[in-house]
């Protein structure tokens, strides 16, 4: 199988109006800043991302938001976007606030074929609206359903030709386990290097579950908010 793409408008290209959608990162670190201008040139609407926040106004998904191409975000932070904020409160778009760890326990059970489990989060609050409910040891506990995607689109450090991924620090956190959520897993990297240059001990993410690789380019790595400390 030849995982191996040209550029993200050719990784992307089979993503219709609908799909589902996780995309790595935390904040606006390592995330998936080639495909996410990709889709924006594609046009593809009403679509659901998964992702552990929405970007900034200007710069990850906040581009997608600009366009109207989301349909639902499905988050856990979404503090830095004026734009999200103007939708949401117009109705214009769908929210499904998701406390951090639940989310990121969700995407990590569906990567192991997990269906569902307990948790203490959420429940007495409205989070708990429409959910299952159980006593375990006189605690109460929420039922949460995995969840899975139709893409799950990811930016790695370094990766080889067979989808073998190496990510840096904290660009682990949400990316690792939504390339294992995704029925079709796309990877862009900074380098890609041939079988055999990764030490397998430094693999995150096995090809097995990278279905598309490509090289990226001129990523520009923003930060959210940057913070001096004047002595």
């Amino acid at each position: 199988m030849n995982k191996l793409f040209i550029d993200a408008d050719a990784a992307i290209a089979d993503i219709q109006d609908g799909s589902v959608l996780m995309l790595g990162g935390f904040g606006l670190n390592g995330i998936p800043e080639n495909c996410i201008s990709a889709l924006v040139r594609k046009g593809v609407k009403e679509l659901t991302c998964i992702s552990n926040n929405a970007g900034v106004d200007d710069f990850g998904l906040g581009l997608l938001l600009q366009t109207r191409q989301i349909k639902k975000m499905m988050s856990s932070y979404v503090g830095e976007n004026a734009e999200f904020e103007r939708q949401l409160l117009s109705g214009e778009l769908e929210v499904d606030l998701i406390p951090q760890g639940t989310l990121a326990t969700r995407i990590e059970m569906a990567g192991m074929g997990i269906p569902a489990f307990f948790t203490p989060t959420g429940y007495g609050t409205e989070i708990a609206e429409g959910k299952e409910v159980r006593e375990f040891d006189g605690k109460m506990y929420l039922m949460e359903m995995a969840l899975h995607a139709d893409f799950a689109i990811v930016k790695a450090w370094k990766g080889d030709h067979l989808g073998n991924l190496v990510f840096r620090k904290t660009t682990r956190n949400f990316s690792t386990s939504m390339a294992k959520a995704g029925r079709i897993t796309i990877a862009e990297v900074e380098e890609l290097v041939e079988p055999g240059a990764i030490d397998p001990d430094a693999v995150d993410v096995a090809g097995v579950y990278v279905h598309r690789i490509f090289q990226g380019t001129n990523y520009e790595k923003r930060i959210e908010r940057k913070t001096l400390q004047i002595k």
